[in-house]
């Protein structure tokens, strides 16, 4: 039996151990060492723009750390894309605030700038200019970045860009992680490349990543014994996972590029096959990763996304659906939303297929066939 096809796995470039293997070799089992601050200057270096980045435990943790940087409050507002991973809105509870969803515009399936703004004046005609806008780079897609600047600068609100997905993905060639006042990456056992657990905290300000590592580390203050002034966490990466991180460093413009490829074969899966849409960018102005490559069933199909992903599921092959919406999750029932109902259409329509850079030829074949059957038995029942 063949073996299974996972959406997206762990792919290892061949060096990683060499750096693990220095750790145990300098005995540096801890939240810290030479791979921690290696990670983050390789992270530096390679998306430019004079940022500065702290290494996390996980780019949960690094939203956290940004809320709290932004002076976030019990009761306030923070604009948040809906359709999203749950991580992006949960540590806006985490602070007491609520959050504020927001649709998505169909150039990019991020957030949509008239809903936004909307979702602004909402706020002010509550006395509670929103703190913050949380952006998201879906599924290595850069968001409508001038859009939301614009909006950023004349409500002064600044944007925390959650780019978990996006590393390698840029906008006018800017790298993606560099557009918020935050921005934060993820390095989970299933991105682009992965630390097993992990993620970043970037900022522009050297004063800020001095002050994430700060409370990221318990906020011991400066004294012989341990003095505290300010609450702190528990976040900082392992100099371990940061030793697997520059290894991977090592082979992330290859594996942005495997990700594309894969992209191009479901171009060429699909040819002129009008009854399926497949996620692209809308413009040269943007470059996708393509971290998952996504197919989205056009209006009356006779088949559903949930039919496609069960036939897929009996060859042993792994797809999921798109992100079901945050205003549609029981857990943030009766929380404000703005626009339409985009969102809500990709999430039923939607599903996401193998996109990792480790797939084979033989894979390939599999998910071909199991392609051109879905293909014929739509066109039979649409017959």
């Amino acid at each position: 039996m063949d073996k299974k096809i996972w959406l997206s796995s762990p792919h290892m470039g061949g060096s990683e151990m060499n750096y693990v293997q220095e750790a145990f070799d300098k005995n540096w089992i801890a939240p810290l060492g030479e791979n921690v601050s290696g990670l983050e200057k390789d992270l530096e270096d390679f998306l430019g723009m004079g940022v500065h980045v702290a290494a996390l435990n996980s780019g949960t943790a690094a939203l956290h750390l940004a809320l709290i940087l932004l002076d976030v409050k019990p009761d306030d507002f923070v604009i948040c894309q809906s359709l999203t991973f749950s991580a992006s809105a949960n540590p806006i509870v985490y602070m007491g605030a609520v959050p504020i969803f927001v649709d998505s515009e169909k150039d990019t399936w991020n957030l949509c700038p008239n809903a936004v703004e909307d979702a602004i004046k909402f706020g002010i005609s509550k006395g509670k200019k929103p703190k913050a806008i949380i952006t998201v780079n879906l599924y290595g897609m850069p968001y409508k970045v001038d859009e939301i600047a614009a909006l950023s600068r004349k409500y002064e609100i600044p944007v925390l860009e959650d780019s978990a997905e996006a590393l390698g993905s840029t906008y006018k060639n800017q790298h993606c992680g560099t557009f918020g006042d935050f921005s934060v990456i993820s390095f989970n056992g299933n991105k682009i490349i992965t630390t097993s657990c992990g993620g970043a905290l970037i900022s522009k300000d050297p004063a800020m990543k001095s002050k994430t590592i700060f409370l990221s580390t318990q906020a011991k203050d400066e004294a012989v014994h341990y003095e505290h002034t300010h609450i702190g966490y528990n976040y900082r990466m392992s100099n371990i996972c940061a030793g697997i991180g520059r290894g991977q460093m090592e082979v992330l413009e290859q594996r942005v590029a495997q990700r594309r490829q894969n992209h191009f074969f479901y171009r060429y899966l699909l040819g002129d096959d009008d009854r399926f849409e497949l996620h692209t960018e809308p413009t040269n102005d943007y470059f996708s990763n393509h971290w998952l490559s996504v197919i989205r069933l056009k209006p009356g199909q006779p088949i559903t996304s949930e039919v496609m992903r069960q036939h897929f599921e009996a060859a042993a092959i792994e797809t999921r659906p798109i992100w079901k919406p945050m205003h549609l999750q029981p857990v943030f029932k009766g929380m404000p939303y703005f626009g339409t109902d985009l969102a809500g259409t990709l999430f039923q329509s939607g599903l996401c297929l193998p996109s990792g850079s480790n797939l084979t030829d033989h894979d390939w074949q599999r998910i071909s066939s199991s392609f051109e059957n879905i293909k014929k038995n739509t066109a039979k029942q649409g017959g």
